[in-house]
Parts: structure tokens; C-alpha cells; sequence
């Protein structure tokens, strides 16, 4: 008989999670606090866009017509803890207020509220992205508050999924990281994993700091190489050199590769910012926070970036906004989502409307996210509508849809054609071509 599965928080990771075990073959409940997202998702709708993740849900959602029925959706930890032969906890860990640590809150109440109802072997894994050290504390605390005492086993098991790519990379993971302390552990993720491990998707067996620091130690890297090329995009426009060219130089050497070397506004989302500060500040309560005192500058070249968008647009419109109208092609942090958490693009067109710029933004999915976080801005239903009148437009986010953009139907518009690539994504020479004054990041401008 298949692995009964429980999904514990049901927000990005856990909906994913629950949907791709379901996929695999499992019985699956999954259990979140907020009652209004579980009547969503037991209607097989989800609470955030991802590109293939409710064709997913609804192919197994228990009473949508044509389904397995092998998922289901609960508020209840007594039904989660009968139910369940191994239970996964994908809660958020936010950025605590005020401070660079992670707030651990939400992880310490899923595991308190589950422990009273483990009352056989079970074996709980964590998913969510944790500061190195949690782990070994929660493995005590759920072996004390469980009936079932240490047969409750714990495991680590960190998420690498990318934001527009989250049912791909539950589905077909480029590796699994299993932090454990027992081959009955190391055995029960082996069989919830058989199908992508029979796929060729690598088994990396670890120790609970070394799985929890994966994760983290991913992110500073990826967000260590992006404000690396932000960093050359800056002495590029120092020097007159091409951000762009400089990059494809560097990516054709194979230790250093070209993914997420293109040079712009910088990373957001909720992970990296996050993700990286909170390692920091855990490096600090070890008492090795030299070690990471380089993050903090990768941080801030991150941060700078968004500063720097918005004086080339004051520069491009004359040296001050007001009276000024600026459109913004992209709201979320990154295409092919619509998460609008930290995002550069957003951030950079909220800080042009407050010193007197007149913003119209328009996303293909973070339009209602986005009037949530910044309601004053202006909001158009279409590029064509955002751009009209616009004095300056600005390319905040990579969407394809605007790779795609006729640029002398858009110069029809606009009452200046001027146009700032904050993404390095768009093609210089047909934007120049059809009369538009364009500028990216790191580029020269002519």
C-alpha cells in the first residue's frame, strides 16, 4: 500500500508539495490553519499563480469530477495525525520584524500542535528553510510532546523550488537532500521519492546542519552571483564598457557558467532577501559572523540597484518627476509569478511615485498583489494603456509578453519615446530603430 502523506501549511511550497505527492501516487492530506484557503483549494483552485499548479490540483482533489481523489484538505491536526504515515511541514519562516533573524514561530507551532497526535512511528520532515541548529531542536521537542515518543523521527528535507517552475522542480528535482539521523528515516524518503530518484534526481544523504545549510548556503550563492554582475554593471558604466557582452565572455568559462549573470534591478522575492540575512544573523549567534560579513555587501549592491533605476528615470525625464509620467512594465519579482514580496520592480515604482512621479503599472499576473502592497499607484489593464502619455516607460520585469512588444505601436502612444531596460532582457537595436532613446543598465547608450 502507498505512503499515507500529510502537507502541514499549504501557502507556495505546501499547495505544490501536497499536489506533487498526489502526482506521485500517494494519499494526501493536507492541513492548513486558514479555513479560507482550504475551501479553495478543496475546490481545486489555488491562492497564488504558478504555471501548471492547479491543472495539477484539480487531477486529484477529492470531488472535482475526473479526479484520483487521492488529495484531500483539512483544518484538523487530530485528523492529520491519525491519517498520516509520514508528514511534511512547509510553513513559512519570514524575516522577523525589525531584525535580520528568521521567525521560527510558525515552524514551532505546526510541530506543537502536531506532536499530541503522533501516537505511532512516524516520521515528520521538514521543508521549510530553516537557520541551521532548528533541527536538532525541534527533533527533541517532537520526541517529548509525541505519545509516541522518539518513534516520532524527525528528517530534513530542504525545498529548492523556483518560483515558475515549482511543479517541475517538485516533480523532477535536480537533487534531494535528506537530513536524518536512521535508515528507517533515510528508507521512508527513499519510497516517497522513488519515482524522480528512479529518474536519475541524486540522493544526497546528510547530518541535520549540513541539510538545513544547503538551502541557505544555495541562496547566498545565487544571490552572491547576481549582485556580482550588478557590481560589473556598475564599473561598466564607470567605464564605458557592456555589462552584456562582459557576461557572455565570463559564461562561456565552465567553472563559472552564464545562468544568472544577467545584470539589472536586482533579486527580491520571498526567499533570497530573506534567506541571505537570516543566515547572516544565524552566523552571528554561532560566533562566526566573519565569515559571512560578505553577504552584507551583496545585500547592499542588491539594494543599490533599485536607487539607481530610479535616478536614470529622474535623468531621462530631466531631473525631476514631478508633473512627470512614468510607465512600469512589471510589478512581481520575477516573470512567470505573480508574488510581488520584496520585488525590485515594484519597490522601484513605488519610490518614483513618492517623490512626485505619476506611475502606471502593468503586470500580466502581480496587478491585484500589487495594489494591495501600493494602492496610490495607477494601474492600466494592458502595456498600450500603461504606456500612454508615459514620458519615460521602464522594463522592470522579464516577462516574454514584453520581449514581444511592437515598439513603434507603443511609440504611438507615449509622449516621449524613452525607454530604461532594467532587466537587460529587451532587443537595443529594434527599440532604437523605431525612434526610441533606449538605456539598460551597465550598457552604453548608443
Amino acid at each position: 500500500m502507498p505512503l499515507k502523506i500529510t502537507v502541514i501549511g499549504t501557502g507556495y511550497l505546501g499547495a505544490t508539495h501536497a499536489a506533487a505527492m498526489a502526482e506521485l501516487g500517494f494519499e494526501v492530506l493536507g492541513l492548513d490553519v486558514v479555513p479560507e484557503k482550504i475551501e479553495m483549494l478543496q475546490r481545486g483552485e489555488v491562492p497564488m499563480y504558478e504555471p501548471g499548479l492547479e491543472e495539477l490540483l484539480r487531477r486529484h482533489v477529492a470531488g472535482i469530477e475526473g479526479s484520483t481523489g487521492r488529495l484531500r484538505f483539512t483544518t484538523s491536526y487530530e485528523e492529520a495525525g491519525a491519517f498520516g504515515e509520514v508528514h511534511f511541514v512547509c510553513v513559512n519562516t519570514p524575516q522577523k520584524h525589525g531584525e535580520y533573524a528568521c521567525d521560527m514561530s510558525y515552524v514551532d507551532s505546526a510541530f506543537d500542535a502536531l506532536a499530541p497526535h503522533l501516537t505511532r512511528p512516524t516520521l515528520v520532515v521538514g521543508k521549510s528553510t530553516v537557520p541551521v541548529g532548528s533541527a536538532a531542536r525541534l527533533a527533541k521537542r517532537l520526541a517529548a510532546a509525541a505519545p509516541a515518543g522518539e518513534a516520532a523521527e524527525l528528517a530534513w528535507n530542504p525545498e529548492f523550488l523556483r518560483e515558475g517552475f515549482a511543479v517541475q522542480d517538485t516533480l523532477h528535482p535536480d537533487r534531494i537532500v535528506a537530513g536524518v539521523t536512521s535508515e528507517r528515516a533515510e528508507e521512508l524518503l527513499r519510497e516517497v521519492y522513488a519515482t524522480p530518484l528512479a529518474e536519475g534526481s541524486p540522493f544526497v544523504v546528510t547530518d541535520f546542519p549540513t541539510a538545513e545549510l544547503v538551502k541557505t548556503a544555495a541562496n547566498a550563492f545565487l544571490a552572491t552571483k547576481i549582485s556580482y554582475i550588478n557590481a560589473m554593471a556598475e564599473i561598466c558604466e564607470a567605464a564605458d564598457g557592456d555589462v552584456v557582452k562582459l557576461a557572455e565572455a565570463l559564461g562561456h568559462d565552465e567553472r563559472i557558467g552564464k545562468k544568472f549573470l544577467r545584470a539589472g534591478i536586482g533579486f527580491g522575492g520571498g526567499c533570497l532577501p530573506k534567506d541571505l540575512r537570516a543566515f547572516m544573523a544565524r552566523a552571528g549567534e554561532l560566533g562566526v559572523d566573519q565569515a559571512l560579513t560578505f553577504l552584507r555587501e551583496i545585500d547592499s549592491i542588491n539594494m543599490r540597484r533599485r536607487g539607481h533605476m530610479v535616478e536614470l528615470t529622474r535623468e531621462a525625464v530631466g531631473g525631476s518627476f514631478l508633473g512627470k509620467r512614468v510607465a512600469v512594465l512589471g510589478a512581481t519579482f520575477k516573470p512567470d509569478s505573480d508574488d510581488v514580496r520584496d520585488s525590485p520592480a515594484l519597490n522601484v515604482a513605488g519610490q518614483i511615485h513618492l517623490q512626485g512621479g505619476q506611475v502606471t503599472v502593468y503586470d500580466p499576473k502581480g496587478m491585484e498583489n500589487a495594489r494591495r502592497v501600493f494602492p496610490t499607484l495607477g494601474y492600466a489593464d494592458s502595456p498600450l494603456a500603461a504606456v500612454r502619455g508615459a514620458d519615460v516607460v521602464l522594463h522592470l520585469t522579464e516577462w516574454s509578453e514584453f520581449r514581444e512588444l511592437d515598439p513603434a505601436e507603443l511609440g504611438d502612444a507615449v509622449s516621449e519615446r524613452r525607454i530604461l531596460d532594467g532587466r537587460n532582457a529587451l532587443d537595443p537595436g529594434l527599440w532604437r530603430k523605431a525612434g526610441w532613446t533606449y538605456r539598460a543598465l551597465g550598457r552604453p547608450q548608443a
